[in-house]
């Protein structure tokens, strides 16, 4: 088990890897040397996103946004863990939010833990990126919600009644 903590990180990011329909989403925090990779998944990008958004309306008006939210990844540096769940706090009195990240855990192995404590102003500027990657990807079945594939989507709604949503 290893416990991540970062308590005012320089960065805290979105980004992904790889070609649309096929791409990994990674959420980041540096600070300093000691840089967290973490693997998620689109949904829980979508939703923290959401949530995040939701969350700081309540704690003011944001100062200035940071704008370089690019993914530092180096050759030797890999994923640290993949997300399994999230949890968001927000502490109103400093108006910071802690995100706290567990790994996805096989049943022999403890799990992983991250939390990163950051300012309203690099949430909003987190939710606002996430929310743009999100939406940059593959549209939705309007049906199932499941992302259409150019090649075609054979849709589980449909349950083999119609031809598949291109």
């Amino acid at each position: 088990m290893t416990d991540f903590r970062f308590l005012n990180p320089e960065r805290f990011s979105v980004g992904t890897v790889g070609e649309i329909g096929s791409r990994v989403f990674l959420l980041q925090a540096i600070d300093g040397p000691r840089v967290l990779t973490v693997k998620v998944e689109k949904q829980q990008i979508a939703v923290l996103a959401t949530y995040l958004s939701r969350a700081i309306e309540g704690l003011g008006r944001p100062g200035h946004l940071p704008e370089d939210l690019d993914l530092v990844l180096s050759p030797d540096q890999g994923v640290d863990f993949a997300a399994g769940n999230l949890s968001v706090a927000i502490d109103d009195a400093s108006g910071n939010v802690e995100v706290s990240i567990e790994s996805i855990s096989d049943d022999d192995l403890p799990f992983d833990t991250a939390v990163i404590v950051v300012t309203k102003e690099q949430a909003a500027a987190f939710a606002i990126h996430a929310t743009l990657l999100v939406e940059s990807g593959r549209p939705p079945c309007p049906l199932c919600g499941l992302p259409l594939d150019p090649r075609g989507h054979d849709c589980p709604r449909t349950n083999g009644h119609r031809a598949p949503i291109t």
